[in-house]
Formats: C-alpha cells, sequence, structure tokens
C-alpha cells in the first residue's frame, strides 16, 4: 500500500507575503534581502555575498520595529494573522501590488447615442455617502427625464440620467448634497478628465 504524502511546508516572506522564492518577482525585493538572508539563505545565495552584515542588522531591527519580525513560519500564510502595524491597512492584491482606495470624486460624462440621444453619467456620487437610489429620483425630478441607477463597466454602480445635463448637474448636486465640494467633481470631454470647478 502506498504512503500518504505529507504536505508541503512553504517558507513565505514575512515583507511581501509572497512565498520566499518568488520575492524577487515582488514589488518589495529590497525591503525583502534581510529578511531572505536571515531565513533563507539556501534560496539565495548570491545574496550573502552581495550583502553587508550591517546593512543586514540596520534593516532586521527596521522590521522588528514595524512589527514583521525575522522568524519565519511555515505552512501558514501570514496574511492569516491578525497584525499590529499600520502599514498592514493598505489592502494588498496577489502577487504584492497595493490596491488604491478609491478617491472620492464624482465623475460626469455625457455620451451622444445614434449622433442625436445623449445619455449623463454620474458616477461617485456614493462615496460621500449618498444613496443612490434617492439621488436618481431627485435628478430625474429636477430635470423631468429618466434616470437609474445600473452597473458600469468596472461594475460599480452609477447613475445613467437621459438628456445633456452636462453643465446643470453641477449646480444642483453641490446645492443639494453639501457635502459634494465643487472641487471633487470632474467631467470627462474627449477622454480627458476636467475639473469642473
Amino acid at each position: 500500500m502506498a504512503e500518504k504524502p505529507q504536505p508541503v511546508q512553504v517558507l513565505y516572506c514575512r515583507v511581501c507575503t509572497l512565498p520566499a522564492e518568488y520575492c524577487e518577482f515582488g514589488p518589495d525585493f529590497e525591503k525583502c534581502k534581510p529578511w531572505l538572508i536571515a531565513n533563507a539563505p539556501d534560496l539565495y545565495p548570491n545574496l550573502l555575498q552581495e550583502g553587508n552584515e550591517k546593512d543586514v542588522e540596520k534593516v532586521s531591527e527596521q522590521l522588528q520595529s514595524a512589527g514583521l519580525s525575522s522568524g519565519g513560519r511555515t505552512g501558514a500564510h501570514p496574511s492569516g494573522e491578525p497584525s499590529s502595524s499600520k502599514q498592514e491597512e493598505v489592502k494588498r492584491l496577489p502577487g504584492g501590488k497595493v490596491k488604491k482606495k478609491d478617491k472620492q470624486e464624482v465623475v460626469i460624462e455625457k455620451i451622444t447615442r445614434n449622433k442625436r440621444k445623449c445619455i449623463t453619467i454620474v458616477k461617485g456620487l456614493d462615496l460621500f455617502g449618498i444613496k443612490l437610489s434617492d439621488a436618481s429620483k431627485k435628478l430625474g425630478k429636477k430635470f423631468a427625464t429618466g434616470a437609474s441607477v445600473v452597473k458600469g463597466p468596472t461594475e460599480k454602480e452609477q447613475i445613467d440620467v437621459q438628456g445633456d445635463i452636462f453643465m446643470d448637474i453641477v449646480e444642483f448636486i453641490t446645492e443639494t448634497w453639501p457635502d459634494v465640494p465643487e472641487t471633487a467633481i470632474y467631467f470627462i470631454e474627449d477622454g480627458r478628465k476636467l475639473p469642473a470647478a
């Protein structure tokens, strides 16, 4: 009878959270080097020749002060444990890429269909705590037109308003919702993002 295979023990980097053998492909390889010298010298033997002992100790102290001790873990991913450092508040995507937070801004875009009909698209009102269904009702009532909440191409909800209300909408938004400053409203014209103010 065949013996049951044992699970593979994977060493994860405490700096970039990738498996140690993939650190060189991550975004912070320079920051990972001291940790790799201390915990995985067999994976990158050329780092021992490059690295200076003082540099390694200095960066190890910085890692410890940031809550990323030089001790390695195997078997479990390091992001599985709660972190006390402020650096972990940034959302990291697979591959170590940092997810950007959405800026609080309202983007207004006009799309022409069939060479005559216009649709004005309003994106970003929800970032200011405005309920989009209520906003679409107010826009439809104010401009006497149809307005609806739809999912845009990026799977985010937006308001589609029938008609060309491109210039009048800024004044209506700032009067109706004082939390939205005019400096946070932008137009998209010819593929360029221009401030409304």
